[in-house]
C-alpha cells in the first residue's frame, strides 16, 4: 500500500472548502492571477479571500511568484495528482477492469452466436 505524503492532510483540508476549490478553478482557467483579479470572481472580502489562498499556499496547491510589485498566484497540480494516485486511481482501475471484463464477456457471447 502506498505511503501517504506528510502534507496530505493539508491538501484534503484545502480541497474540503468550496471557496478554495473555486480559487483553484479560477487559477485553472487563467493561471497567474493577482489577489485583486481573483477577488473579482469571489463573493467575499479581500481579507477572507487572502486567508483561503494562504491555506492553498500552505497545502502547496498554489504557488506565488512576484513580478515587480505584483504577487501572482499559480495553481500547482502536483498535490492533486498525488491524491489521485493514492486515492482515486486504485478504485478507477478496478472499475475499468470490471468494465473491460464485461465487454470481453459480452463480445465473446456475440461471437458464439454468429
Amino acid at each position: 500500500m502506498p505511503k501517504e505524503k506528510p502534507g496530505a492532510d493539508k491538501v484534503f483540508k484545502a480541497l474540503a472548502d468550496p471557496n478554495r476549490r473555486k480559487v483553484l478553478d479560477l487559477l485553472f482557467a487563467n493561471n497567474g492571477q493577482t489577489l485583486s483579479a481573483l477577488c473579482e470572481h469571489l463573493d467575499m472580502q479581500r481579507q477572507s479571500a487572502s486567508q483561503h489562498i494562504d491555506v492553498l499556499i500552505d497545502a502547496v496547491l498554489v504557488t506565488v511568484v512576484w513580478k515587480g510589485r505584483e504577487k501572482l498566484h499559480f495553481i500547482n497540480p502536483v498535490p492533486i495528482y498525488e491524491v489521485y494516485e493514492r486515492w482515486v486511481k486504485k478504485f478507477e482501475q478496478k472499475r475499468l477492469r470490471l468494465l473491460n471484463d464485461l465487454k470481453t464477456q459480452l463480445e465473446g457471447e456475440n461471437d458464439e452466436e454468429t
